[in-house]
């Protein structure tokens, strides 16, 4: 005998899930936005938004598998680094009723990423340091943007985490830069090369021609699945 369901006798919210994708490109910390459609029934028509969308619950078993769907529809890639963000609700964030969004934010290396065009949604990287407070995001996405920021510059001064931003192999004067990038300051490059040998999270892969007279050792992550942890931060370049 079929199991009868039950039925809500409350109204379900909206449930999307965002998704903050990060970068280097040019030497600058950049993010994935996508341009909403127009139309007047559409929310925030033509205004920037992080990429993301309503969870499918006939294809996602979890907010997590959602993330990662959305994330490859948009860069024809899955990202080795995917982090719950947090969550955003409320019944003002979106003009089509209560809603409730599920963060997560991506590292990916910017040469392994060709990005899906869609052409109600066209999608651009947005160098970071030019979304100024006042350049306002559809939804509450600025709040999530600058959320991810805050998380990401904080765990890259005693974490691995900008590895996951270059492809590999790489080099450490490579690595050192994405910290750099990242962080927004000139790291000490010996104190730098001492700490990130020592922490015991790289596995030399071979000589590798950087256009210099001698080439430099190619590195990779031993782990591409974990992030290792330091326990002590970079020293600032004196």
């Amino acid at each position: 005998m079929a199991t009868k369901k039950s039925t809500l006798s409350f109204e379900r919210p909206l449930t999307t899930v965002d998704i903050v994708i990060f970068t280097v490109l040019d030497e600058q910390l950049q993010v994935l936005l996508v341009q909403r459609p127009a139309g007047p029934e559409e929310p925030y028509p033509n205004a920037w938004a992080l990429p993301g969308g309503f969870v499918d619950v006939d294809k996602d078993d979890s907010l997590e598998a959602c993330a990662r769907r959305k994330l490859l529809d948009k860069t024809g890639v899955r990202s080795p680094y995917l982090e719950q963000l947090g969550s955003w609700g409320g019944k003002t964030r979106d003009p089509r009723g209560w809603s409730a969004t599920h963060a997560y934010f991506a590292l990916l290396a910017a040469d392994s990423v060709k990005l899906v065009q869609d052409e109600a949604k066209p999608a651009k990287w947005h160098p970071v340091a030019e979304l100024s407070p006042r350049k306002r995001l559809a939804f509450d996405h600025s709040d999530i943007l600058q959320a991810a920021l805050e998380r990401l510059r904080n765990k890259v001064e005693y974490t691995s985490l900008p590895a996951f931003l270059l492809r590999e192999p790489f080099t450490l004067p490579q690595l050192q830069k994405m910290y750099e990038v990242v962080l927004g300051r000139p790291i000490d490059k010996s104190g730098f090369r001492t700490r990130a040998l020592a922490a015991d999270f790289l596995k030399e892969d071979g000589s590798l021609d950087v256009g210099s007279p001698r080439p430099a050792m190619g590195y990779r992550l031993k782990d591409r699945s974990a992030v290792m942890y330091f326990p002590r931060t970079f020293s600032p370049r004196s």
